[in-house]
């Protein structure tokens, strides 16, 4: 951990007092699974925590800077901001990717860059400095590394894969979109759905998230590309 308290205070000014909470954060299921003996804890309840504290931060954030923006219109840019994605490239940008500790199958097959690990991860840390610092230092810490992006319109541009599908398949007239829900696997608090989408019964691709609109957003990129 040395090193992660190394990154941590240095770009961040953070330093943590409790070093389990920090440690457990960064410790997925597939590496405290393949350790049982030890019994190590992982950081699927840290992220139950740090969604919380983000989800409140960026709705604050966001009813303050836009006093006249509809309610709908902040949902769908706090959907932007939050979603796996997003928090995925926030773990990069702060070199978490780098520590987290993975089962030796997660880490032969891609799992240090895959979205989901990445997104979780991020939400775990939060939750870890929630317990260690309080919401404030929460706060100042996406404030930091998370509202500067925000503000320079990122997320203004993100696409709705979803509307650009319909956009190009009904440009001949209309056409009978449907997703289907074929697999959901995992616990009841760690879902990931697995959707295909269809076109006049036909299928044209599939998509997997940890909500069924994220794998319905999947589904749809994934068709695009498909047809480009």
């Amino acid at each position: 951990m040395n090193n992660l308290d190394e990154l941590l205070k240095t770009r961040f000014g953070i330093v943590f007092e409790n070093k389990t909470v920090l440690e457990t954060a960064f410790t997925h299921t597939s590496y405290a699974n393949e350790h049982r003996a030890l019994n190590i804890s992982h950081n699927e309840r840290l992220e139950f925590l740090g969604d919380a504290a983000l989800q409140l931060t960026i709705s604050r954030y966001l009813y303050q800077k836009y006093p006249d923006m509809p309610e709908g219109d902040m949902s769908k840019l706090r959907s932007m901001i939050v979603r796996e994605e997003s928090l995925a490239g926030f773990s990069r940008q702060c070199d978490f990717d780098k520590h987290i500790k993975l089962g030796r199958g997660e880490e032969k097959t891609g799992g240090r860059q895959r979205p989901a690990i990445l997104g979780d991860l991020f939400e775990a840390f939060l939750g870890a400095l929630l317990l260690d610092k309080g919401v404030t230092a929460v706060e100042s810490f996406i404030n930091q590394v998370m509202i500067p992006q925000v503000e320079i319109g990122n997320y203004d541009r993100v696409k709705d894969y979803k509307t650009t599908l319909q956009e190009l398949l009904q440009v001949n007239g209309d056409v009978a979109i449907n997703y289907q829900v074929v697999k959901e696997t995992g616990p009841a608090h760690d879902k990931i759905f697995e959707i295909e989408v269809f076109v006049n019964g036909k299928k044209l691709s599939q998509g997997k998230g940890k909500s069924k609109k994220l794998a319905e957003q999947e589904a749809a990129k994934n068709a695009i590309e498909k047809m480009q």
